[in-house]
């Protein structure tokens, strides 16, 4: 029997907190999950730092991975079974892709690529296209087919329907992780209906549409994805960590390139400090490594190295004050010159953090992440953009909401032992933000 059809003896299921169970019959799919790359999200948390402000956000990149693999199988096997807009031949390919959309994820993914500059759903890609355990694998099904995974990843493959089930307003990725993230961090508002969704879901040629008699579950999951932006991953406490776990980064790299001798030498990041990071060196990097520097590193001889670990190990985190750069630019730099006479590096512990977010937008042709709106399939076939149904989602479309926040050590800035004018000077503007 082909490798692509053949079905492992009996079906295999993974009890899942958020689906119950995770099925897996196939056995392309049940090979991909034995594979090292696949396996190295375990030691990849799914919220990065949230871990610091919800003490239960410590779930997985595999976790999640497996939970958006197991809603696109059920998309597939129970709601288009049948269906004539689906084409069943993209079964597998639509599952592999559901799978591993999150491959190329690193420790303390968002963080991480911002200071280096990386973008982990090209490593995404290069792990399944490269020499890889996985790319063997979904080779075995046809010569061709990583490339195809990847062209769905890279949302570039022909069939756009496929691209839309884990990739678009409302795709079994964010239905995912707004139920599962919202079950390990304990908040209530990421829950939603997914079991109506799917009932009112329908297979068009571009993308998956929803039934009008389903429009109130469809809002109800906008309004959810709203409120755990603003109440969970834009939280300022994990916002605070991020921004000392960016600052460890820059500090590191920046004592690289003047030659410091670290006590422990940061070996895993030498490639990422001199801009030749490979994909053997990136598959290397989990949190583990990445903690077990900071851990190391709380030894160091460079204080500032030292203490931003010290911090980050320790939960001793910066407190905030809300800031508007455009209106208080004059403040943040009258506050760097102070920081700088009070021997605080203004670079490291004076930090403006921006979080924005764009709850749900229709079509607006040209501009940058460009997004496909959510249709509603109305009773005599039409269909119709979401926002011009539904006044809950009309009210926030395209309305961006950004927050500003000034990051500080209090324990620096309140020293009872330093009374000095300059710190005096500091207080004053900062409980004047307040």
């Amino acid at each position: 029997m082909e490798y692509s059809k053949q079905k492992l003896s009996e079906e295999k299921v993974f009890k899942d907190p958020v689906h119950r169970y995770v099925h897996v019959s196939d056995q392309v799919i049940w090979d991909l999950i034995g594979t090292k790359e696949f396996q190295r999200l375990r030691r990849i948390r799914q919220l990065g730092t949230t871990y610091f402000t919800f003490h239960g956000a410590e779930h997985s990149r595999f976790n999640h991975s497996l939970g958006v693999y197991e809603i696109v199988r059920r998309i597939i096997d129970d709601v288009f079974d049948g269906r004539s807009e689906w084409n069943d031949d993209e079964r597998l390919l639509s599952l592999c892709a559901a799978l591993l959309h999150d491959l190329g994820h690193g420790p303390f993914s968002h963080s991480f690529e911002k200071v280096f500059t990386l973008d982990h759903e090209e490593f995404t890609q290069q792990i399944i296209v490269g020499n890889t355990e996985v790319n063997a694998i979904l080779r075995k099904v046809e010569p061709d087919f990583p490339k195809k995974v990847a062209e769905v990843i890279a949302k570039t493959y022909e069939n756009k329907l496929v691209i839309s089930l884990i990739s678009s307003q409302l795709d079994a990725d964010r239905m995912d992780y707004l139920l599962r993230d919202a079950y390990f961090t304990g908040v209530s508002y990421g829950h939603f209906d997914m079991e109506r969704l799917l009932r009112v879901m329908r297979p068009r040629e571009d993308q998956v549409v929803f039934k009008y008699s389903g429009m109130h579950a469809v809002e109800d999951y906008i309004m959810s994805r709203y409120q755990m932006y603003w109440q969970v991953y834009f939280h300022p406490v994990t916002r605070s960590s991020e921004v000392i776990l960016t600052k460890i980064l820059h500090r590191a790299k920046s004592l690289h390139e003047e030659y410091y001798s670290f006590k422990h030498h940061p070996i895993h990041f030498y490639s990422l400090f001199e801009d030749e990071m490979t994909l053997e060196d990136y598959l290397k990097l989990d949190e583990s490594v990445i903690l077990y520097y900071f851990q190391m590193w709380q030894e160091e001889d460079d204080p500032i190295l030292k203490d931003l670990c010290t911090r980050f190990m320790n939960r001793n985190l910066f407190k905030y004050v809300e800031f508007d750069p455009a209106k208080q630019f004059k403040v943040h730099s009258q506050l760097e010159k102070l920081f700088t006479r009070a021997g605080i590096d203004p670079n490291y512990y004076l930090v403006v953090d921006s979080s924005s977010d764009l709850p749900y937008d229709f079509y607006r042709p040209g501009e940058e992440e460009e997004r496909l709106p959510i249709y509603l399939l109305m009773a005599n076939g039409e269909l119709r953009e979401l926002s011009r149904e539904s006044d809950i989602v009309d009210a926030i479309s395209g309305k961006r909401r950004t927050d500003h926040k000034l990051y500080y050590p209090k324990d620096f800035i309140y020293d009872d032992s330093n009374q000095s004018e300059v710190i005096q000077q500091i207080r004053s503007i900062l409980e004047g933000l307040k």
